[in-house]
């Protein structure tokens, strides 16, 4: 079968990979258009050599409003690009992940030309725009969820949708079993040997590492027993973080950072599950520009209990969460003087991350939503041959 995979970021690039090679695996047939990045392509490239995406998602991924506006002009062509392939090459499906300002328009375009829509790793509008669940639920055949509390909230408005596991678990399990030892890792970058590692994760983009930075290093200084190290993004200029910390930056390596630090502080996404599954106690931060009534505003937004991914998943509060203007020096530094090595709360929080773990089940993502994905197309196609006979 033919299958248009659409990705306009780097994480969907990232999980759209292993999906392709799910798909592969039991559709021998199985060809891609796909609008991702170079893990795509490798992937796709796999039985298609020199496989390249229709669009890159560097030229997709604009975030910021006024990022947005100057670029209006090259997303307007993105979308004709993408719309015109659809119409073209007549895929047997359409499969979205996350992206959904581009990719809900795209699936308005499979819908209207009767090709079935899936999506992959859905928009989190359980959290805030929950009005874009009726355009999900119009053009959209099934939701392939990776977060199981996903499935009570989509079907009580009345769509399919099934859980299929969370890819976050495969890769922590893969790359876990090659990390180093804790003196492998501090002799490779150099870092004191003799003090428990405190990881400070402040985000992945210059705005993020802006705010949350100098709290982190703030609080840092209050436990000198401990050895902050900052994990480095891609792309950031060390520069960045010099002019806001003196502490070690480490670049390509935060699992293993955070599989061999004592504690973290981790800016809120998906990094705060992965630090939860390799099992480091954490406080999660998010600065942000710090007001009370940005605060405010977020929480009327916000149509969900917690923000960070380890609560919402054990539906409780395992990890504090410390937003905006309650992320302040004292409130972080008193988070973390809980889960220090010795600690009650770092025993409580370690058993919240093992009800969490066990909710997240033992599905490889991938394959389930491969799985899925397929069968379904094979019932329709059934369906179609016996309407047509």
């Amino acid at each position: 079968m033919k299958y248009f995979i659409s990705a306009g970021e780097a994480s969907g690039d990232i999980h759209g990979a292993p999906l392709m090679r799910s798909l592969r695996k039991i559709d021998s047939s199985a060809r891609f258009i796909y609008l991702g990045g170079d893990e795509m392509s490798a992937a796709a490239s796999e039985s298609a050599p020199g496989s390249t995406p229709l669009i890159h998602y560097r030229d997709m991924a604009f975030m910021a409003f006024s990022e947005v506006f100057r670029h209006l002009g090259k997303i307007f062509g993105n979308l004709r690009l993408a719309k015109e392939a659809i119409a073209s090459e007549r895929p047997d499906a359409l499969i979205l992940i996350d992206y959904p300002s581009f990719n809900l328009k795209l699936a308005a375009h499979a819908h209207d030309l009767g090709i079935p829509v899936y999506y992959y790793i859905s928009p989190k509008v359980w959290a805030w725009k929950e009005w874009r669940v009726k355009t999900i639920r119009r053009y959209c055949r099934k939701i392939l969820s990776i977060l199981p509390f996903e499935v009570e909230f989509f079907r009580s408005h009345g769509m399919e949708v099934e859980y299929v596991g969370n890819p976050s678990v495969e890769e922590v399990e893969r790359r876990e079993a090659a990390l180093p030892n804790r003196s492998e890792f501090v002799r490779r970058q150099r870092i004191e040997p003799d003090k428990p590692l405190l990881a400070l994760l402040p985000g992945s983009r210059v705005g993020e590492i802006r705010n949350n930075l100098p709290i982190m290093d703030a609080v840092a200084r209050r436990f000198p027993q401990l050895q902050p190290v900052i994990a480095g993004a891609p792309a950031i200029d060390p520069a960045l973080y010099a002019s806001y910390s003196e502490y070690p930056v480490i670049e390509g390596a935060t699992f293993e950072l955070l599989r061999n630090s004592a504690c973290a502080l981790v800016t809120s996404g998906t990094a705060t599950l992965e630090t939860a599954l390799l099992g480091t106690p954490q406080v999660v931060c998010y600065r942000a520009n710090g007001s009370r009534l940005s605060y405010n505003i977020m929480k009327r937004l916000l149509k969900c209990k917690w923000v960070s991914l380890p609560n919402l998943i054990a539906d409780k509060e395992i990890v504090p969460e410390k937003l905006v203007h309650l992320c302040t020096v004292d409130s972080v530094a008193s988070a973390l003087a809980n889960i220090i090595p010795g600690t009650d709360g770092r025993d409580e929080m370690m058993r919240g991350y093992a009800l969490m773990r066990g909710r997240l089940g033992t599905s490889q993502a991938p394959d389930k939503a491969a799985e899925t994905i397929l069968a379904d197309l094979q019932t329709l196609k059934s369906r179609q041959e016996t309407t047509n006979y």
